[in-house]
């Protein structure tokens, strides 16, 4: 092991009456005190009832207000309460199969009932197109439409280089079905061509909006139904996917099998997720998209997706706090393009496939990701798929500081680095970590002027 150095009996009677009488209320169909509280709190005195109480509206597949088991229930009471400026939409239990994605607006609450309530993709088609469509067509022909049906969700992509991100994308609905015909909710807004291999899928995120704000989400399970799909990249969708939206928040929601990013975010401001859990997703766990500031990530979990948390473009101001990122296919926490001032905390990131916590190497200085602390993590047994790395800094990634952090690699891991420092790294701060079982402790790659303060 290496550590490094660092600078009366009436008043029961009376009680036992009391609570008596407030379980025969109860039991009796009689007013809860806590609402008989809040009735004399409104109605004391002669102020004015100036606070505003939203509706709380519920569906169900055999009981509540909107009875459904598909999309369009969803989507009915999350619009119909748009209407009124906001409220909460409960879901109750059961499996709901999705045809299209469910749209948010501003000031909803989307609560489910835990593991009992799944939101479940359902089973996708793709087909070729067999017409260019311009951009400012509402339909597209499609070489088989077998799959697709009015109200569906429907997404056109055409290549635009030789990268999975590299398209041109629309996602919509499909308003009617004609021969081969396939009509849109709106304009293709692109050019999709023969010639850019332009293809129709019934691929959708599961819960998605654009320009909204102030959501949240707690309590469900959004299921991809991974095999019975195809992929597609995070920047288009995932099993949520929304962009340009602040103020998200995320309590006790699991992605699970979707054939992309479980949770993917582009251009969003203040999201924060708490007891979330990315789990089996195709690609990444959680996806803090370009632009993003201040993401939080408290107490959750990403297993068995491609990376844990992918910091994309300059991610700025965010904290992760209290996860476990373990068992992903190579990175469990992946930073770079100018990915600056966040903080790992708390964290176990453990048996993912390349390593631990990775600094990308970005194009030049001014790209990479600057001023970000690791504290207070344990990093186990990463390299899984060949010789790992706890930490490892690459490119001209600067001002990194890695303290009071557990490296360790057990009998049976293939951890064998602790910190890789490379070659143009500058000012590292390693303060009062713990290195145990790594073959080595600190590769320090940089020349001498260079090495760590």
């Amino acid at each position: 092991m290496r550590r490094e150095c660092v600078r009366v009996s009436g008043r029961l009677v009376v009680v036992s009456a009391v609570c008596a009488v407030g379980i025969c209320l109860l039991l009796c169909g009689g007013p809860a005190w806590g609402a008989k509280d809040r009735e004399s709190e409104v109605t004391a005195g002669n102020r004015p009832m100036r606070s505003v109480r939203t509706l709380v509206l519920t569906v169900g597949q055999a009981e509540g207000d909107l009875r459904g088991s598909d999309d369009k229930a969803i989507q009915a009471g999350v619009d119909y309460l748009h209407r009124l400026g906001g409220g909460t939409l409960r879901i109750l239990p059961g499996v709901y199969e999705l045809k299209n994605a469910i749209y948010l607006h501003p000031h909803i609450t989307l609560s489910g009932s835990g593991e009992q309530t799944v939101l479940r993709k359902s089973d996708g088609v793709a087909t070729t197109l067999v017409r260019d469509s311009d951009w400012y067509e509402y339909g597209v022909e499609a070489n088989d439409p077998a799959g697709f049906a009015p109200g569906g969700g429907i997404m056109l992509r055409t290549s635009t280089g030789p990268g999975q991100w590299q398209y041109d994308v629309l996602r919509a609905t499909i308003t009617a079905v004609e021969g081969k015909v396939l009509f849109l909710d709106r304009m293709t807004q692109k050019n999709f061509w023969i010639q850019d291999d332009a293809t129709a899928a019934t691929l959708f995120p599961i819960l998605t909006a654009e320009g909204v704000d102030d959501v949240h989400i707690e309590n469900l399970v959004l299921d991809g139904n991974r095999d019975h799909n195809e992929n597609i990249n995070g920047n288009f969708a995932g099993a949520v996917f929304i962009q340009s939206c602040n103020r998200w928040r995320f309590t006790n929601v699991v992605a699970r099998n979707y054939n992309g990013d479980g949770f993917s975010f582009q251009v969003c401001d203040d999201v924060h997720f708490e007891h979330c859990q990315s789990l089996n997703n195709a690609d990444l766990g959680f996806h803090p998209g370009s632009g993003s500031q201040r993401p939080v990530f408290r107490g959750c979990t990403a297993r068995g997706n491609s990376q844990g948390i992918f910091f994309c473009w300059a991610v700025s101001d965010g904290l992760v706090e209290d996860c476990t990122l373990s068992e992903n296919g190579r990175f469990g926490i992946s930073i770079g393009h100018r990915d600056t001032d966040n903080l790992v905390r708390n964290c176990t990131i453990e048996r993912n496939g390349e390593v631990g916590i990775l600094f990308r190497a970005e194009v030049g200085e001014f790209r990479c990701g600057h001023r970000n602390r690791i504290e207070g993590c344990t990093i186990r047994d990463n390299g899984s798929q060949e010789p790992g790395v706890g930490i490892d800094i690459q490119g001209q990634t600067h001002d990194i500081t890695v303290r009071d952090t557990r490296l360790e690699n057990t009998a049976n891991g293939r951890q064998r680095t602790g910190i890789r420092i490379g070659s143009q790294a500058e000012l590292v701060s390693l303060q009062g970590n713990i290195y145990e079982g790594c073959p080595v402790a600190v590769e320090d790659l940089r020349s001498q002027e260079n090495s760590p303060r």
